[in-house]
């Protein structure tokens, strides 16, 4: 039996039972991919059935407003993908009279949507003979074939192109893909991957190699900056004060609290006596330290995050053009980072 036979056999036996497997609808097919882009399976499932019970179609999530689509995609991360999102689906709507294309060439000019992507959707979608390449591809490709090429290189991903265009079954591409996408993510795993009871053990070079642990070969990423960010809590009764990030840095246009970044770790006489800090809030605040420092990573970003609680004396003297008091019955409504989100979820406000 033959690679690609063999990876279908074990689907038909242990292919996981999830709903955007049950539909042609490429809509359906497009949110689950660019959600699994983001998260696993078991956290990416309710964010798909959120959006789609919220958009029943794609016309639906292109008339939403964008604080509404990354309300909804809140907790994922890369909020880009969600902005892209909504993008893509307002020129499905406006040049494509609403229905989701199907066609891997007019699936990649979607903004968001890449060559993996398009894949995908056109073998789900249209039993388009196009052969995905995910993490889980390149992890089973690199060990069944032994390939030591970075799988991040130009030269990697021409090889892993062509071997993985080789094994796909045109006559079955959308079974071929699912099966080879499966089988990495629940057989052929990153760690204790389930080689004892594997049906390539008489095959696969990684094993018999002792190389399982070491494929597949990725190219380290250029080193992070550090940057350290100072927020600051202050209650008005049943409001909060919450300020929207603008659209230069990271996190664009979602909410947070007053910030104040610095290039190391500020102690609270550091803040105290911080001009910025003074202007705004005025001499004579106090400041009392609800969280300490925790460190968030992001791509090529390490964001060291400490939150304080504000106590003024007098009226708040300088407000900021982006800040705003927002009920906090309100605060569930607002789109917000996962920094931000997470340290909600931990407080009792």
């Amino acid at each position: 039996m033959k690679f690609g036979e063999e990876l279908q056999a074990w689907y038909r036996q242990h292919k996981r039972d999830l709903p955007w497997r049950e539909t042609k609808d490429a809509y359906k097919i497009w949110l689950s991919e660019i959600i699994l882009q983001q998260t696993r399976v078991e956290q990416g499932l309710p964010y798909y059935v959120r959006f789609v019970e919220r958009f029943k179609n794609v016309v639906e999530f292109a008339n939403a407003e964008e604080d509404d689509i990354l309300h909804l995609w809140q907790g994922l991360g890369y909020y880009s993908r969600g902005r892209n999102m909504h993008k893509a689906a307002r020129i499905v709507r406006d040049q494509y009279q609403g229905v989701f294309p199907v066609d891997y060439q007019t699936l990649i000019t979607l903004p968001g949507i890449g060559e993996y992507t398009a894949a995908a959707i056109s073998s789900f979608a249209n039993d388009e003979a196009q052969a995905v390449l995910d993490g889980n591809v390149f992890r089973v490709l690199a060990r069944y074939y032994g390939i030591e090429t970075p799988i991040n290189s130009t030269e990697g991903k021409k090889i892993f192109t062509a071997i993985a265009k080789e094994n796909l079954d045109r006559k079955h591409p959308a079974l071929y893909n699912q099966a080879i996408m499966d089988f990495g993510a629940t057989h052929c795993k990153p760690k204790l991957p389930l080689c004892e009871f594997c049906m390539f053990r008489p095959s696969c070079y990684a094993l018999s190699q002792g190389r399982v642990d070491q494929l597949p070969v990725k190219l380290k990423a250029k080193a992070s900056r550090d940057r350290y960010f100072n927020y600051f809590i202050l209650k008005d009764n049943d409001r909060i004060l919450m300020s929207k990030r603008d659209a230069s840095d990271v996190w664009q246009n979602l909410y947070e609290f007053p910030l104040l970044e610095s290039n190391y770790s500020l102690s609270i006489p550091d803040v105290l006596s911080d001009e910025w800090f003074i202007s705004c809030f005025g001499p004579d605040a106090q400041l009392h330290v609800l969280q300490q420092q925790t460190k968030h990573i992001l791509s090529h970003q390490n964001i060291y995050a400490t939150f304080f609680e504000v106590r003024l004396k007098g009226d708040l003297i300088q407000k900021k053009s982006n800040w705003d008091y927002v009920f906090l019955k309100d605060l569930d409504k607002l789109a917000k980072h996962k920094l931000i989100f997470t340290f909600l979820e931990r407080s009792n406000f």
